[in-house]
């Protein structure tokens, strides 16, 4: 009796620590596996030099980089996503018109080495996919197609594979860009960011399906273009980075999944008055801080979340090379890793938990036409 009673309190003891590593951002020296996604070939935005999608170990402790190489050759795999568990990954093949008759979402499972084994390649139901998500359940994908006006969904069969689930035709398909797709987190909403239409499509998800919300879209400013969006932890708020005119948006989610805009405000200083692209918008883990990359400045600029939900600039942290495009955060907010595609390489930040601000660690990490950073979680 005695004997279990001490089992039972070790148990807890392990637990609690777990717990509390996870929560402070203290964890050990694990080795976490980032997928990296790039350009193959020479675009009229970008000169692609990788082989294909690549795969990067990721020390947890120190933030350190260590290349391991390419796990699987495909044409401009631009966009990855890793499906839920950690089983499969799933990426685009950004191909134009000049390329085929229509671009391709691949699926793959994810090998115990790190590896990728392809199982399913699927149209992407127009051109240049640009971005992947996954609902919340896990088991439908969507990829947005920055040319025609097309969303396709897919269910994952219980292999990995992807079966072409329905097509979203937006409206103004010669104008439209549809950049991503977001869904609430109660997974009842969908959420289209339309750059060429400056709107942000709303629609209802139930049983795999988008219907049009009885707000069927809200206006952003004319030449806005939004392109990536992110959620409050509390999903009361949604902010949307714009690519065009580098702003954020932030929207108060209102009970029926309708958007309302309380404010805009800049992702650069205002001192920069050079050309400029926005490009991605991340949340901290904490639900404090919001992160947004700038092509142009090259930076990534950081923002205080206040009570209302609206941002309040914190700082501008250069990045150590050209168009930083995509960025993440490490699994617990310790890292941030912004890759620049035009240099070839990956600036790593370490997160200060207390104001969100971000110091550069070194040394730079290089790596060839990286667009897109994915942890296995």
């Amino acid at each position: 009796m005695r004997t279990s009673i001490i089992l039972c309190l070790l148990l807890m003891m392990i637990v609690d620590t777990s717990i509390a590593q996870e929560e402070s951002g203290k964890i050990n020296d694990s080795i976490n596996k980032i997928y990296v996604g790039t350009y193959t070939k020479k675009e009229g935005h970008v000169d692609g030099k990788a082989k294909g999608i690549y795969l990067v170990n990721q020390n947890s402790d120190t933030g350190a980089l260590e290349f391991k190489g390419t796990v699987a050759e495909v044409v401009n795999p631009s966009f990855v996503k890793v499906g839920r568990m950690g089983k499969y990954l799933f990426a685009v093949s950004e191909l134009g018109a000049n390329d085929g008759a229509n671009g391709f979402i691949y699926s793959y499972e994810i090998l115990k080495d790190g590896m990728l084994k392809q199982i399913s390649k699927n149209s992407s139901g127009s051109y240049a996919p640009c971005h992947i998500a996954l609902d919340r359940s896990g088991k439908y994908v969507f990829v947005s197609n920055y040319v025609g006006g097309v969303v396709m969904s897919y269910k994952i069969n219980e292999d990995g594979s992807l079966a072409p689930n329905q097509k979203i035709n937006l409206k103004n398909p010669d104008k439209s860009h549809a950049h991503s797709v977001k869904i609430s987190g109660d997974n009842r909403y969908a959420y289209i960011a339309d750059l060429g239409n400056d709107k942000i499509w709303i629609f209802e998800f139930r049983e795999g399906s988008l219907t049009p919300h009885e707000q069927q879209f809200v206006d952003l400013e004319k030449g806005a273009g939004p392109r990536h969006m992110s959620f409050a932890k509390n999903g009361s708020f949604a902010y949307s980075i714009n690519e065009l005119n580098s702003s954020i948006s932030v929207f108060e989610v209102l009970k029926n999944g309708g958007l309302r805009l309380i404010q805009n405000i800049s992702s650069l200083p205002a001192s920069f008055k050079q050309r400029n692209s926005a490009a991605d918008i991340r949340m901290h883990p904490s639900g404090k801080f919001i992160y947004a990359s700038n092509r142009g400045h090259d930076s990534i600029a950081i923002f205080k979340i206040e009570d209302s939900g609206k941002l309040t600039n914190i700082d501008f942290v250069p990045v150590a090379g050209k168009t930083p495009r995509n960025f993440t955060l490490s699994p617990y907010g310790k890292y941030l890793y912004a890759a620049s595609q035009d240099t070839g390489n990956v600036t790593i930040y370490k997160i200060n938990p207390d104001n969100g601000k971000l110091k550069p660690q070194e040394p730079v990490f290089e790596i060839k036409t990286p667009v897109c950073l994915e942890f296995v979680k």
